[in-house]
């Protein structure tokens, strides 16, 4: 009989992690709670699109760092550079290839994308080597130090943008296909923002199947609670934690792709000027949450959608408004993951 006990035992299902269902519902019921207050559903459709693709945009170019931060407990505020540097590598894309923008062929103009996204991963993967082991590995387990050097690491590439494409902030055109709107009856949704949303759709599906459905992003979680253990087991950690900084680095890259196509002008400080709001969206969603930072960022950039409709002197301080809420309520996050 204990035997069979033992054997049952051996073969029964370990329980699972119970799913936090609450915080997903908060994109939803904050579009909902909206609707009333716009009036117009139309206004109220056009609104939730485009806050959905602004959503998707501070969440690819948030997505790498909150891997970086949360996992490796690494501050990288040279993070913003990788950003300026992806949007900065569609120029050596869109030089040779210029025509495919201007064609009227959706596979050329998203044959240019595509190679813009590669080119630009590519460009930030092989900089955030570099960036990790001269700028970033002496400095492991001190946080001011490395607020310190990344800071001055971002001041280099900073300039050796300046140097390479020049100081001037410089124009670049959305592909032919992905200019102007689709239109449906009087609701109005842009193009390019229904790409931004697919992309990030896409992305993110990528991420948790990596993280939670292949032995890659198993040995990553593993490392994170115990790193000795893994390194018994015969993995070396630090290589991998390094492949989470290269990974993370290339998304970022992919954010400034996007990120420069929305805007159209590429200046040195544009990924910079976003670095507040990414910190925000990572603070909301839980340090090393995939799934908590693409919460965070749909949120954020709904609610800053809605109250800049509503009451534009509001939009401003709308995202610490949204962070000091999320923080009285849940002070770790809406899904942490470290706790350090």
């Amino acid at each position: 009989m204990t035997d069979i006990a033992t054997n049952a035992a051996d073969t029964a299902e370990l329980p699972r992690a119970r799913t936090d269902w609450l915080p997903l519902l908060l994109v939803p019921a904050l579009a909902l709670l909206a609707l009333p207050f716009i009036g117009n559903p139309s206004s109220w459709v056009t609104l939730t699109v485009a806050g959905l693709a602004m959503g998707m945009m501070i969440f690819l170019m948030a997505s790498g760092l909150t891997l970086v931060f949360g996992l490796m407990d690494i501050i990288n505020f040279g993070h913003g550079v990788f950003i300026s540097l992806g949007a900065y590598a569609t120029l050596i894309v869109l030089g040779p290839l210029a025509a495919w923008g201007q064609a009227d062929s959706l596979g050329l103009n998203l044959a240019l994308m595509g190679l813009c996204i590669l080119v630009a991963m590519a460009l930030t993967a092989a900089v955030g080597a570099v960036f990790e082991r001269v700028i970033v590995r002496p400095v492991y387990g001190s946080h001011l130090k490395q607020i310190l050097v990344t800071m001055g690491g971002l001041i280099v590439t900073e300039q050796a943008i300046h140097a390479i494409w020049g100081a001037s902030p410089i124009p670049i055109a959305l592909p032919a296909s992905l200019r102007g709107a689709y239109v449906l009856g009087d609701i109005v949704m842009e193009r390019y923002r229904v790409f931004a949303v697919v992309i990030g759709l896409v992305v993110f599906a990528g991420m948790e199947l990596l993280l939670n459905r292949t032995r890659i992003g198993l040995l990553i979680r593993a490392g994170v609670e115990n790193p000795e253990m893994v390194e018994a087991l015969g993995y070396r950690i630090r290589r991998l934690f390094v492949s989470v900084f290269v990974a993370g680095s290339a998304l970022a890259g992919l954010g400034g792709v996007m990120w420069a196509f929305y805007r159209q002008t590429l200046t040195a400080g544009m990924g910079m000027e976003v670095m507040v709001l990414v910190f925000i969206v990572i603070i909301i969603g839980g340090l090393g949450s995939v799934g908590g930072c693409f919460v965070g960022s749909l949120l954020v950039a709904l609610v800053a959608n809605y109250v800049g409709f509503l009451a534009p002197k509001l939009a401003l301080i709308s995202n610490i408004l949204v962070m000091a809420l999320v923080l009285v309520w849940r002070p770790q996050g809406l899904f942490p993951v470290a706790r350090r």
